[in-house]
This record gives C-alpha cells, sequence and structure tokens, in this order.
C-alpha cells in the first residue's frame, strides 16, 4: 500500500500523469488517511483500558492483606508483607520466652492464624508433687516434665496457651503446633526437633534424639555420651578428652604437652587417652651385669670383665618406648618398627622375649636390618601390656652385640 502510494505521488508530479490515475491515487490516499484515525482510537482505548487493568490489580491487591500485627512486647515481629499466604514470625529478646505460636499465616479470611504470642521473662517452673509423677531426671538431676494422659485435652491450642496455670506449656520438651487453614483443613508442623503429638495434633512433642539414635553404630550420633534437650541434644566426653569442632567427636587433651601433669623431674610423663602417666625408669637387672641409664629413656652395660660369660650374654642397651592405643583396635596392625643401630657381623635376629604376649603380638622381619612390632589380637581397654624386642648379631654363631628394645602399651577404655 504504501509502495502504490509513493508512485502516486511520484506520477502526480510527472507531466506524465494521466487523469485517471491521479483519482486513483486520490481514493487511495483518502482510505489511508482514516485508517491512521482508527488506528489513533484504538490506541486511546488500549491507553485507556491498561489504566483501568492498573487501578483494579491495585485494588485487588489492598483487598487480600491482613490488617497490619499488633507489637510484641519485649520482643520483635519478623515481615512486611501481609499478603494472603504471607508468614510473619516472631521472636523475643534476650531473657523472655516466647508463649505462643512462633509465626502466623494471613489466611483467606484476612485474619491472621492462630493466636498473638507473648514475651515472659524466664522462670525456672515449680513442680508439684502430681507434676513430678510425670518427670524425668536429665543428666543435671533436674525434674523435666514430661507429658502424661491428663496432660491434654480437647481445648483449642489458644486456650491452652491463655492459661497461666498449666504446668505443661512451662516444659521445654511440650510446645504448641503451628496451625493453618487451607481449603477447608487445618494443617499442623512443628519446630525443629519437635513431632506432632500422636494424642493431640495442638501440641509438639520433643524428639529425643539420644533415644532415637541408640541402636545405630557408635559415632552416629556421639562418639560418647548423648544429652537430649528441648528440640535438640549435644555431646559429652569423658574426662580428658575435648569435644571436636563437629560437636560429636571426641579427642584426646595431651596433658603432657600443656604441662598438665603432676610428674616429677625424674619420671617421665607419658600421654595416654584420656589421661596420662608418670612412669620411672629402671635399669634391668642382669646376671653378674651393672647398667647406668645414660638418657631419659635408654640404659647402658658396664664394661664385663674378661671371660664372664654371663656378663657377657647381657644386652649392651635397653631403650624404653611407651605407647597409647585405643581399645578393641582393628587387627592385625602394625604398632612399632625396629632396627639395628648398625649392622655387624654375618647374622642378625629379632626375637620376643617372655611367653605372656606372644599369643596377641608378632615380630615381623621388614628388611636387612629392621623389623616390625604386629598386633594380632585386639585388646579390650583398659589394659596394659610390655613386650621385649631382643636383637642379636652374630658372627660365625659367635654372640658379637645383643640389644633389648622395651615396649609398653598403654589400652583406653574406649574406642576414641
Amino acid at each position: 500500500m504504501m509502495m502504490k502510494l509513493l508512485l502516486c505521488v511520484w506520477i502526480i508530479f510527472s507531466s506524465q500523469l494521466s487523469t485517471s490515475q491521479a483519482q486513483e491515487c486520490e481514493v487511495v490516499n483518502s482510505a489511508l488517511q482514516q485508517m491512521m484515525k482508527t488506528l489513533s482510537a484504538h490506541e486511546i482505548s488500549l491507553r485507556s483500558l491498561q489504566k483501568t487493568l492498573k487501578q483494579m490489580q491495585n485494588t485487588r491487591t489492598h483487598s487480600t492483606a491482613c490488617p497490619p500485627p499488633p507489637p510484641l512486647m519485649n520482643g520483635r515481629v519478623l515481615g512486611r508483607i501481609f499478603r494472603m499466604g504471607h508468614e510473619i514470625h516472631y521472636l523475643c529478646d534476650a531473657g523472655f520466652q516466647r508463649m505462643g505460636p512462633e509465626s502466623r499465616v494471613c489466611l483467606q479470611s484476612l485474619s491472621w492464624s492462630d493466636t498473638q504470642p507473648s514475651c515472659q521473662r524466664r522462670i525456672s517452673p515449680v513442680l508439684s508433687d502430681a507434676d513430678t509423677e510425670g518427670s524425668a531426671m536429665n543428666d543435671d538431676d533436674e525434674p523435666t516434665a514430661l507429658p502424661t494422659s491428663s496432660t491434654f485435652s480437647s481445648s483449642s491450642s489458644s486456650s491452652l496457651l491463655s492459661s497461666s496455670s498449666s504446668t505443661v506449656l512451662s516444659s521445654v520438651y511440650l510446645r504448641a503446633s503451628r496451625c493453618v487453614e487451607f481449603l477447608d483443613s487445618i494443617h499442623c508442623s512443628c519446630d525443629a526437633g519437635f513431632s506432632i503429638s500422636s494424642s493431640n495434633t495442638s501440641f509438639c512433642m520433643d524428639i529425643d534424639e539420644c533415644e532415637l539414635f541408640r541402636h545405630t553404630p557408635p559415632g552416629r550420633v556421639c562418639a560418647h555420651t548423648c544429652v537430649n534437650t528441648a528440640g535438640s541434644f549435644y555431646c559429652r566426653c569423658p574426662d580428658g578428652y575435648k569435644l571436636s569442632r563437629d560437636s560429636r567427636s571426641c579427642h584426646d587433651v595431651d596433658e603432657c604437652v600443656q604441662a598438665a601433669h603432676n610428674c616429677s623431674s625424674e619420671q617421665v610423663c607419658v600421654n595416654t587417652y584420656g589421661g596420662h602417666r608418670c612412669e620411672h625408669i629402671h635399669c634391668p637387672e642382669f646376671h653378674n651385669a651393672t647398667y647406668i641409664r645414660t638418657s631419659a629413656l635408654r640404659c647402658e652395660r658396664s664394661p664385663c670383665v674378661e671371660e664372664d660369660s654371663a656378663c657377657l650374654q647381657a644386652p649392651l642397651s635397653v631403650s624404653f618406648h611407651f605407647m597409647s592405643v585405643v581399645s578393641n583396635m582393628r587387627v592385625p596392625v602394625v604398632l612399632f618398627r625396629v632396627s639395628a643401630e648398625r649392622l655387624l657381623g654375618d647374622s642378625l635376629r629379632f626375637s620376643l622375649q617372655g611367653n605372656s604376649s606372644v599369643q596377641r603380638v608378632s615380630i615381623q622381619r621388614s628388611g636387612p636390618g629392621t623389623a616390625r612390632l604386629v598386633l594380632l589380637r585386639s585388646i579390650q581397654g583398659p589394659d596394659q601390656l610390655t613386650v621385649d624386642i631382643q636383637i642379636d648379631q652374630t658372627e660365625k654363631r659367635r654372640l658379637i652385640g645383643r640389644y633389648l628394645t622395651r615396649v609398653t602399651l598403654f589400652i583406653s577404655p574406649y574406642d576414641f
């Protein structure tokens, strides 16, 4: 159409323009002007319709909002959108405890669900003899009210919340549920760590995580002791341990490194799992041989008299080593590695002395001049095991050197 219009304009100003062509161009031009007027009228109508829709939307938004909630004394109201389906949350100041729902929802009736909560100063509940019958003792030997059959009633949660004489709500192990009315049905929920009571959906019962996971493998919840709290739990470690960063595992406290021991200068501090030992180093006694202590963990034999075979058969040196291991270790496991100070002669032999530890450990060669002590049977702690490893060096079957390594194991009562 536009191309035809331009053609007409060109024809009008052309000297060769005919009368019939000029009339046809005038008709086309008139039709185009009428179409532009019609489009302009439609544009004005569309703008008016958009304005009307925006006004209707603003009116609808204003009409689907609940009234602003009243302020919370000694607390705060969290949330600024009050439209239908939105939630507001309540938070009490430090030293105050919330009585009532934690959050409320704007319902289709443009009213808030539940009742307005309140913040009351924390006061330790005083239980009567009748209340104590339905209570349990926690780890701090303080009575904690537990729900009994007389606790529940057919009244609504709002009436229970308004009852100041109710000892049920004074217990942190029982809370009111959050219920929302939606599409002619009521849906109730609880805070984390709580579950809906099977007797009354208006209440939330604390979940005892310690009892729930009591039969799971050790360490899944707590490495040592699990203590249940309202809505959660925490872990405890035995004496001599500290709680790890994961708040579940326990790691040993090294009293020797931290100088938290009472060992004298003549004693050696040996850290163990969950404690420490103050050990005296006594040089051994062999027939016709005497020893002197040359360091904190080593004794050496004094020179022997010529042709004193008993003295020459005694070890040239005795070294002491202390180890701390956990209870019920998985076996077999390498406990200790030993090596000869220097290779002399044509033969080197490692052996275990005594019969008390033969069934539990073994000595195995690992190299030309090295061996390793291997635990064969797990040991239930607390226990203590001493192993003597003897190293013999011979030249043409003649003993030219003997050394003794004494390893003492302290087995912890715990498996961590």
